[in-house]
């Protein structure tokens, strides 16, 4: 296939499994993603969360690591805003110097929580949105080894250095956030199952691609497959998202409407929250990768990450697998028999 393909899992609870059972899952996905040719697999943070167990991606990403062989893991992503860009850089380097070349980076602009989380996390700490583009150019500058020679910092590295650096992608839903990843030369990932706006999809495409021609595009999208497209059909209808816009100008995406108005009251801002339906791409296999082909002459993406919102363990493997770069080649085979 001229794209690749991958996951993204962020251990969401379902069938009022333990958090261990739960985890458990994101272990067994990770395997069985390796057998299917996935070419990553990504897991995310959220705090402060009954509905997903994953809270430290950088801690799951290492298990991950050792309980698989070939498949590329990493975070999907590290909230920046929260941490040192120089531990940041120590602890994914410390996986790399394990791991080798198997070790992705993503990092993220959302608090991965509501605002009380966030005063946890930054306890006696002073952050602020408007510095998450001087950490990120940080961080990747402690990657890269390429801290100025005028910076405070230029004598330090961010130990070990590994042999193959890990790979930085910059997450996001907006022009802005792909023409930063665009301006320091690393990969961008557009989540599309956060923001379904075409308009908005084009725009940080053609931002990416004016300011990094060869850099690679990745999109991450809403995807259930089946063998039955109208049980496909029934499972995407229905799936909603909140969008939270406060005063100050922030917007923030929740999955349930409780988390939305709490969200807004924990900011101390007046705010609203819009209902939102996103686009999920349902259907067969061989309906879902004609889409899939579409997006990528239409876009020009390099890479699909699959998002499956499904609330049903075994609904979400058959979708994987059914879809799988293994399951896809042999599709484009038989078309071309």
């Amino acid at each position: 296939m001229k794209y690749k393909i991958s996951l993204l899992d962020q251990s969401p609870v379902l069938n009022q499994e333990s958090n261990e059972e739960t985890l458990k899952h994101t272990v067994e996905l990770a395997q069985e993603a390796e057998k299917l040719g996935y070419h990553r697999f990504l897991v995310s943070e959220h705090h402060n969360s009954v509905e997903v167990a994953g809270s430290s991606p950088e801690v799951l990403v290492s298990y991950l690591l050792a309980k698989t062989e070939k498949i590329r893991v990493g975070s999907g992503g590290v909230m920046l805003q929260h941490y040192s860009p120089y531990k940041v850089a120590e602890n994914f380097n410390v996986l790399a110097s394990l791991a080798g070349d198997r070790v992705d980076l993503g990092i993220g602009k959302a608090p991965g929580g509501l605002p009380l989380s966030t005063k946890a996390l930054q306890y006696k700490k002073v952050s602020t949105e408007n510095d998450f583009y001087e950490r990120l150019g940080l961080l990747n500058q402690f990657i890269n080894h390429s801290i100025p020679k005028d910076h405070e910092f230029v004598e330090l590295k961010a130990s070990p250095l590994p042999l193959v650096k890990p790979e930085v992608i910059l997450l996001g839903a907006s022009q802005g956030s792909a023409k930063e990843a665009a301006k320091l030369g690393i990969s961008f990932a557009y989540a599309q199952f956060f923001n379904s706006n075409d308009e908005e999809l084009e725009a940080a495409v053609k931002a990416y691609r004016e300011n990094f021609p060869t850099g690679r595009f990745i999109l991450g999208v809403n995807v259930i497959a089946t063998l039955n497209e109208q049980v496909a059909k029934e499972f995407a209808t229905g799936q909603t998202l909140y969008k939270v816009h406060l005063a100050s100008g922030k917007r923030l995406t929740l999955v349930t409407e409780e988390q939305a108005v709490k969200l807004g009251r924990e900011s101390g801002e007046e705010f609203t929250i819009e209902k939102h339906f996103p686009n999920v791409i349902s259907g067969v296999p061989s309906q879902i990768k004609d889409k899939l082909d579409e997006l990528h002459e239409k876009y020009g993406v390099d890479e699909f990450i699959y998002h499956t919102p499904v609330p049903n363990i075994d609904a979400r493997i058959e979708s994987f697998k059914l879809i799988s770069p293994v399951n896809l080649e042999k599709i484009e085979i038989s078309l071309k028999i």
